[in-house]
């Protein structure tokens, strides 16, 4: 540096660019008379101000050393670093005033529970970015360094997200987010979850591929993209890598995944079943990829229930693998997941407030043993079993994973026209009597026309599995067996649980009395019935609680034997056929004579006329074909 009279001179140049403790260094111990100390703050104090706002740390240092070699005190020195930020003459725009201004063209929005998110213009799409999120914080700190140059303080930076997160929350417009499926005015919209962020919209009269959806779908760490479905697939080509050959079975397994492409639950709970090598995992990660497709596509068990919800509010489908065993917590959180249900714990660094998860997701369990056993999550539950694969028939997994990845736009395909057809039916479809989940067989049965299933297939197969089900529910109970044989021999029995209990252990086998689970005391019998009396109600035996004498004290149980529930049901569908067929057969008695006393051959005037007089079904059948348009045909007489 060449000699000047101004010593400086070279910091006048550049103040900002000072290392004030190389600068406090250079001072001899004496800085000099009042005047001269008061020379070198004025110098250091940019500096000092940029330290402030980028480098806490190294501030705190350099007000130490600054009070120690100018002797000022750090009250009057913050004071005036203070005072210099907000002085348009001496200041200088901080850092996080910066940030916020290069945010201008963000769309600052929140959840209704009270999540800031901002929406960035990107290429030619829209993203959505939960403003807490590191990848906004890097997004804003590349920004800073390709508009002004250089790295961006963390104080800084903090301070800029801090504003942006309150002007989302108090500025901003509120809108939910979604996670893969969203429904918006009757249609539903699913995020393929690529780089264009394109979804797929879907109504009763089609889908589309669409580039700017109307909702707002976030993406989650691990999420993959669906490819491009293709029109005119068909679901059932599914099975040529699903090894599942029974006819109810197949149904019920469309069923579930035309269930997890609506977003709206209850969603049935899938169980995959199987000796080693009958490829559940694998089956699983198919499925899985159809609707949900992850980096971590199946998962181990979670340790507690708030790893289950995140695990629900990351993903669209819950795919839990090789279990052995379902503990009571995992299996109540999966009921809570079927049918809704949320989970809130207290937010870190903070007393009293708390983050709740709510989320209804699909899940889909693997194991080798019958896992599922409670009762409550059987009742939501699919059991499906898969046999082993003969080792003449098995497939590499990457031969049969590219012959898949070549036919899963077709088959999406033809899931999205099933959901179509799905959409438009749902008004119309009124069944006899409504299962626990109601809202899957009503959704599943709207979609049975396309899918070239009979009339009420689907109800059948499910009602069928149910009854799997709930006898596998009452031979998995420590008490199921016990009382079926007890009110076998009377036709009615009341009284205490104390009673009961002493009335059933003499009836009990060796094997009830030592298992685990066999009740101890009265509370747990009572318990346990309350459990298992949906499943005795379908074998004819009704369980009731009451209370009786002085204030309602004394619990009574009354078990009766009534007729089974299967029987009524197949009873009350008899009479209802019957009724139909009665009036059917009056109404095309008079129809067929209003016909022939009044048709001539003279009144069509070509061939599409006939085709609209005949059945409905047919017509119905019509709309869902590729045949072309017949010709004119003139019919004369």
């Amino acid at each position: 540096m060449t000699e000047t009279n101004n010593p400086y001179e070279f910091f006048d140049t550049d103040p900002v660019g000072i290392d004030v403790l190389a600068y406090l260094e250079g001072l001899p111990e004496d800085a000099g008379s009042p005047a001269q100390r008061a020379e070198h703050y004025d110098v250091l104090k940019p500096a000092l101000l940029r330290l402030s706002s980028e480098d806490p740390i190294r501030f705190s240092l350099a007000l130490e050393e600054t009070e120690k070699r100018l002797r000022l005190k750090s009250k009057v020195i913050q004071a005036d670093v203070a005072e210099a930020s907000t002085d348009e003459g001496k200041g200088r725009q901080s850092q996080a005033t910066i940030l916020v201004d290069l945010a201008s063209d963000v769309e600052l929005w929140h959840t209704p529970d009270g999540e800031a998110w901002a929406t960035i213009p990107t290429n030619n799409h829209s993203e959505n970015w939960q403003v807490k999120t590191k990848l906004f914080r890097r997004w804003l700190a590349r920004r800073f360094h390709e508009k002004i140059g250089g790295a961006v303080g963390a104080q800084g930076l903090q301070d800029a997200l801090t504003v942006l997160e309150g002007k989302a929350l108090f500025d901003g417009e509120a809108h939910p987010v979604y996670t893969r499926l969203a429904e918006h005015e009757g249609t539903i919209f699913l995020d393929l979850a690529n780089a264009d962020w394109e979804a797929v919209a879907i109504t009763c009269a089609g889908w589309q591929v669409v580039a700017a959806p109307p909702v707002r779908f976030r993406r989650a760490r691990g999420m993959l993209p669906l490819p491009h479905p293709i029109a005119g697939g068909k679901a059932d080509a599914l099975f040529s890598f699903v090894d599942i050959t029974d006819s109810d079975n197949r149904k019920l397994l469309i069923a579930w995944l035309l269930a997890a492409l609506r977003p709206r639950g209850p969603y049935p709970v899938l169980v995959l079943q199987g000796e080693q090598g009958s490829a559940k995992s694998t089956t699983a990660r198919i499925l899985r990829a159809l609707v949900d497709p992850n980096e971590a596509s199946l998962r181990a068990e979670p340790r507690d229930a708030r790893d289950l919800i995140i695990a629900a509010t990351n993903g669209w489908i819950v795919a839990l693998d090789n279990l052995s065993h379902i503990q009571s917590w995992l299996s109540d959180g999966l009921c809570r997941l079927s049918t809704g249900g949320g989970f809130t714990t207290r937010e870190l660094y903070t007393d009293s407030e708390e983050v709740i998860f709510n989320a209804q997701r699909p899940s889909l369990l693997n194991g080798i043993e019958e896992i599922t056993t409670r009762p409550d999550l059987l009742d939501r539950a699919i059991p499906l079993s898969l046999p082993a694969i003969p080792e003449q028939e098995r497939k590499q997994e990457a031969v049969l994973w590219s012959a898949f990845e070549q036919a899963r736009p077709a088959i999406l395909g033809g899931l999205l026209d099933a959901v179509v057809s799905a959409l438009a039916n749902l008004g119309k479809v009124k069944l006899t009597h409504l299962p626990r989940m109601a809202d899957f067989a009503v959704w599943a049965t709207a979609a049975e026309s396309y899918l070239e299933w009979k009339e009420s297939d689907f109800c059948r197969a499910y009602e069928r599995s149910r009854t799997s089900t709930n006898n596998f529910a009452l031979d998995a109970s420590a008490i199921g067996e016990s009382v079926q044989r007890f009110i076998a021999k009377q036709d009615t029995w009341e009284g205490s649980a104390s009673e009961l209990l002493e009335l059933l252990c003499p009836s009990a086998t060796e094997k009830e009395l030592k298992s685990k689970n066999w009740p101890k005391l009265p509370f747990s019998l009572s318990n346990q019935l309350r459990r298992i009396s949906p499943n005795l109600r379908t074998v004819g035996i009704e369980v009731e609680f009451t209370r009786s004498g002085d204030k309602g004290r004394a619990r009574k149980i009354k078990i009766s034997r009534t007729e089974p529930e299967q029987e009524r049901k197949k009873a009350s569908v008899a009479s209802e056929h019957e009724q139909k067929q009665s009036v059917t057969a009056d109404a095309r008695g008079s129809s067929l004579d209003a016909v022939a006393s009044d048709l001539k051959p003279s009144k069509f005037k070509n061939l599409h006329s006939m085709l609209d007089a005949t059945d409905t079904t047919d017509a119905k059948k019509r709309t869902h074909s590729n045949l072309a348009p017949l010709p004119d045909v003139e019919i004369f007489e």
